[in-house]
């Protein structure tokens, strides 16, 4: 049996659909003439009819040629901001991140109460950066340490890099973060 004859696959018969949803989409294909393919499609008995049904449109383009166009596209941009700087004199663009030094936050004596952490009023600790949240987070003294708890802020809480989802156990030497404004955890007397 010959290829042509070989019964599609349903991945065959899917792809298929597909080229069909992107000519009507497209306007190359009448609501009718898509119905009437879409069903020739569905009772296809061998590839070579699935590729009848599809001679007239155009195929779907393989995916290393959408890759390589959108990194050429993106290259292009980079260029045309380079040339910017040229002419302008001065950069446009952060090539590296600005790497700030961590500042120190004590852990309050036990026995302390909650730290609210956040940009708001209410806050115990308020931190002026607009990637910290109204009520960010707390950090609360429970048992034998501290727990530090996300309160649903929109840029999150991270401890030693992971952002936690769950009240979180923290001690002296922990880098925490609120959103962007990192701490390394220190221990007062």
């Amino acid at each position: 049996m010959s290829p042509v004859q070989a019964r599609p696959s349903d991945a065959e018969r899917d792809r298929a659909l597909a080229i069909l949803r992107a000519g009507a989409g497209s306007g190359r294909l009448s609501h009718d003439t898509f119905v009437r393919r879409m069903n020739f499609v569905l009772n296809a008995q061998s590839r070579g009819e699935l590729d009848s049904v599809l001679t007239d449109l155009p195929k779907p383009e393989p995916r290393v040629k959408v890759w390589a166009r959108t990194v050429r596209d993106r290259v292009a941009r980079v260029e045309v901001w380079r040339r910017l700087e040229d002419l302008v004199g001065v950069p446009l663009a952060r090539r590296t991140p600005i790497m700030l030094p961590m500042t120190a936050l004590a852990l309050p004596a036990p026995g302390s109460a909650t730290v609210r952490v956040g940009r708001g009023d209410g806050a115990t600790l308020r931190l002026a950066d607009v990637g910290v949240s109204r009520r960010h987070a707390e950090l609360r003294h429970v048992g034998d340490g501290w727990m530090v708890r996300d309160l649903g802020s929109m840029n999150g809480t991270e401890v030693n890099g992971l952002r936690i989802t769950t009240a979180t156990r923290v001690r002296p030497g922990d880098r925490v973060s609120f959103g962007p404004v990192a701490f390394v955890l220190t221990w007062t007397e």
